[in-house]
């Protein structure tokens, strides 16, 4: 009977190699994506906080930006406000510049008219003096010598006219119708020589410094100091007058250059009677 059993064959159930594979694999995956994943959310934490610096960058340089512009705007405001100011006073300076040049030339026209009448009275009272105290043989003799003198009058009058300033005053081109001016006796005149470069003169309360001179184009350079204030005048002519104003004046001071030399000048300082300064040359 033993001898008629079937043989009893034992089946193994063990898991397959491929199965095993498939797991270390899917665990490998696993470690590189979850290695992929905190590397990537590294560099966005890194871009998010460059990002935000440069954002906190630029929105500084924006704000410092806008700090300089409006200090700009404000001093170019102050700068304005300035240069309105300056221009109302020469506005105003100019107004009175013109009211100023305007009686002048109504006193340049009356010192003419009076001038007139002072030859035409002086030429009655010698020929009337002439008449009472000489024989008319005398006057015949003397009516050569009157003729002469107001020939020389005219010829002063004709000279004088001939040099007349822009402000209507009489301008002297020598020394001889300077004392022909002092006869006058509407201003005063003090005349003046530097020689020298640097070389100053004080007449009264008026300094006089010369600064070069061009004697090709018979040209000069002065700086004129009053009032605390310091005038200089570039590239002026022979015979040119300066005009200029002090403190407390209504006519103009005159400054008169007759003679340019290699760092030497002559001329004259003119003022009006009430201004004449203390002392000068």
């Amino acid at each position: 009977m033993s001898e008629d059993r079937e043989p009893v064959v034992i089946e193994s159930n063990a898991t397959p190699r491929w199965i095993g594979v498939a797991v270390v694999i899917l665990a490998i995956v696993s470690v590189v994506a979850l290695g992929t994943g905190y590397s990537a959310s590294n560099r966005a934490s890194n871009i998010e906080r460059g990002l935000s610096a440069q954002l906190q960058s630029e929105v500084k340089t924006l704000h410092d930006s806008v700090d300089v512009l409006s200090r700009r705007l404000k001093q170019a405001e102050e700068t304005n406000a300035q240069a309105q100011g300056e221009l109302s006073v020469v506005t105003d300076r100019l107004k009175l510049t013109q009211g100023e040049l305007a009686r002048a030339r109504k006193q340049g026209k009356q010192f003419q008219e009076q001038y007139t009448k002072n030859l035409e009275e002086m030429e009655s009272s010698v020929r009337t003096e002439l008449a009472a105290k000489a024989s008319v043989d005398e006057v015949k003799n003397l009516s050569g010598d009157v003729s002469g003198v107001r020939t020389d009058l005219e010829a002063t009058k004709q000279n004088l006219q001939m040099a007349k300033g822009e402000l209507g005053t009489l301008i002297a081109r020598n020394h001889e119708e300077i004392e022909q001016l002092r006869r006058l006796g509407q201003r005063d005149y003090f005349e003046f020589t530097l020689n020298g470069k640097g070389i100053r003169e004080k007449l009264g309360s008026i300094v006089v410094e010369l600064r070069g001179t061009n004697t090709k184009r018979h040209q000069f350079t002065l700086a004129l100091f009053a009032d605390d204030l310091r005038l200089e005048k570039k590239n002026r002519s022979v015979n040119e007058p300066i005009y200029f104003y002090t403190r407390g004046t209504r006519a103009p001071f005159e400054l008169v250059v007759n003679e340019v030399g290699k760092n030497k000048v002559v001329g004259y300082l003119s003022v009006p009677k009430a201004s004449a300064p203390a002392s000068g040359k």
